[in-house]
């Protein structure tokens, strides 16, 4: 098996979820090939960043030299998985991968990205419509949107100001640390004011698929009348191929 490196910290309650998918995962792979227990994981270590810093350097979109902070802090955290001997690595969290284009810069290490895996289950939705929900950094960027363009999936990433702020402080308030009491009531209106009939909704922040508990595993999944998408879990599915089948 291949050694996983995860980098979490954006937020913690993901990063949790990335290690228990990725243990779980992997032992239903075991099991279903007559291995008997303890059941085989893959290696795997953890650098978690700290999330209260790495907001604070968030740059401006279209400014590049306003996230040179940002970007070292993960670049960083990708070496030390890289010297801790990881064969490839997975960041736990959606809003790096915007700018995994220059996070990656000098790490020698493949590293995963989540919008590949997340298109190609997209894509075999059959959906040709999507909607991006995430953190602002997410949503103002068009990363979702051009690959998931490569499989003639129109994505609708860019609201207006407003409702990206809504969501972002819909995230801070009720999805950090674990989906609060009411945190499934808002999102889904919010879903259905913005996502028109036949859309594919990505819950594209980590700490949003918490809450649906029963589908934390499941890259495509149906509720309320709603089409959704993983990214989270697709990104898990992604690294245990790497990491049992690679």
């Amino acid at each position: 098996m291949k050694k996983i490196g995860i980098l979490g910290g954006v937020g913690w309650a993901s990063t949790v979820d990335y290690y228990r998918a990725t243990a779980k995962g992997a032992g239903k792979y075991f099991a279903e090939r007559g291995y008997g227990s303890p059941l085989p994981i893959p290696p795997m270590t953890i650098e978690s960043v700290t999330q209260a810093k790495t907001r604070a350097l968030r740059g401006v979109a279209g400014d590049e030299a306003s996230w040179t902070g940002f970007d070292a802090v993960f670049r960083e955290a990708l070496l030390t998985l890289e010297r801790a001997g990881c064969d490839f690595g997975i960041i736990a969290s959606n809003t790096p991968h915007a700018r995994l284009h220059a996070i990656r810069q000098g790490v020698s290490m493949p590293i995963l990205s989540i919008f590949d895996a997340t298109a190609e289950v997209t894509a075999a939705t059959g959906a040709a419509k999507a909607l991006v929900l995430g953190t602002a950094v997410t949503m103002e960027a068009t990363n979702y949107a051009d690959r998931l363009a490569d499989a003639a999936i129109k994505a609708n990433s860019r609201l207006p100001a407003p409702e990206i702020a809504e969501m972002q402080a819909m995230i801070d308030s009720d999805f950090y640390g674990g989906a609060s009491a009411v945190a499934r009531d808002r999102l889904m209106a919010f879903c259905n004011k913005h996502a028109a009939p036949g859309t594919a909704i990505l819950l594209a922040c980590t700490e949003l698929p918490l809450a649906f508990p029963d589908h934390l595993d499941d890259p495509v999944f149906e509720a309320e009348g709603h089409l959704f998408i993983n990214p989270s879990a697709a990104h898990v599915a992604a690294a245990l191929k790497e990491a049992l089948e690679g």
